[in-house]
């Protein structure tokens, strides 16, 4: 694959930017919020008390005569699996986009599963899976799943992030973390998400743009559906037109939380224009913690 010293030249920004947020943020709290996915057997050993006995090893004990457990460890490789919505409602937001913003997140994701030698890949969609790179190990094959999405170019417009969360499930054979980065709007999503969650670890990051949620008090603009090509005059000089819009997308992002934790995925929220290092890294704290009273 030809790449052109622009995209290298993006490359090193996005790494040099995200460097220190993968390498020091996620630190301590990358196998505290990813940690559990697998375990392997380890060995037996004697019972000691205190030891839960629900692992008993009831044949072992039998044998010998006296109470043995099984222990078991952590599986040494985690799989991480980025899906990146990159349709065409993910172009829009100031000053980064909601498609680069979320290309910058996956970023900071894929050099800290290198960090931990774990194994990284990533799929890119539209109204259609178009791109699919195998999840393997290495900071050089980080490297690439980052050129591949600042270089990635949608074919399509529209969103099918139903058809990508079903690819997905297919594709990953044994248990991954699957971090899926969009703005959701999208129909029939649900019960594909649900799927994918009862067998993968399964986080959301949700990225929007504050004016989508808030209309400016600009008069009359045309306002430009990305997707469908769409053009129609709103009055935002009217409040209770802004009223309205504000009302709408709330109800849609409560909508959209509700649906994320039936589904059993845990959301991180990030808006366009808010640097993204602190609400992420607090909402991965929060997982971690969580995670570690379970």
């Amino acid at each position: 694959m030809s790449v052109s010293p622009e995209i290298l030249k993006q490359v090193k920004g996005i790494e040099l930017r995200t460097r220190g947020l993968a390498g020091s943020l996620f630190a301590g709290e990358y196998r505290s919020v990813f940690r559990g996915q697998g375990m392997e057997f380890a060995e037996v050993r004697a019972y000691q008390h205190g030891d839960d006995f629900r692992t008993i090893d009831w044949n072992v004990s039998a044998r010998l005569a006296s109470p043995y457990v099984k222990t078991f460890t952590e599986e040494r490789e985690l799989t991480l699996m980025l899906l990146v919505d990159q349709s065409g409602s993910t172009r829009f937001g100031e000053p980064l986009t909601k498609a680069s913003l979320s290309v910058e997140v996956a970023a900071v994701l894929a050099l800290a599963a290198a960090h931990q030698n774990d194994r990284v890949g990533a799929l890119l969609f539209a109204d259609d899976v178009e791109r699919v790179i195998p999840p393997r190990k290495g900071r050089r094959h980080a490297l690439r799943v980052i050129r591949d999405l600042v270089a990635f170019e949608p074919v399509g417009r529209r969103t099918n992030l139903a058809a990508s969360l079903s690819y997905a499930s297919r594709l990953l054979r044994h248990r991954s973390i699957v971090v899926v980065l969009s703005d959701f709007i999208a129909e029939g999503w649900e019960r594909p998400l649900r799927r994918l969650a009862a067998r993968h670890e399964v986080v959301a990051i949700t990225v929007d743009d504050p004016r989508e949620h808030e209309l400016p008090d600009a008069g009359w603009i045309e306002m430009l559906d990305a997707e469908s090509g769409r053009r129609v005059l709103v009055d935002t000089g009217s409040r209770d037109v802004r009223t309205r819009v504000t009302t709408l997308m709330r109800r849609r992002r409560e909508a959209r939380a509700r649906a994320l934790a039936a589904a059993g995925a845990d959301q991180v929220h990030l808006e366009t224009g808010v640097p993204y290092a602190l609400p992420l890294r607090r909402a991965f704290a929060q997982r971690a913690r969580r995670i570690n009273r379970a």
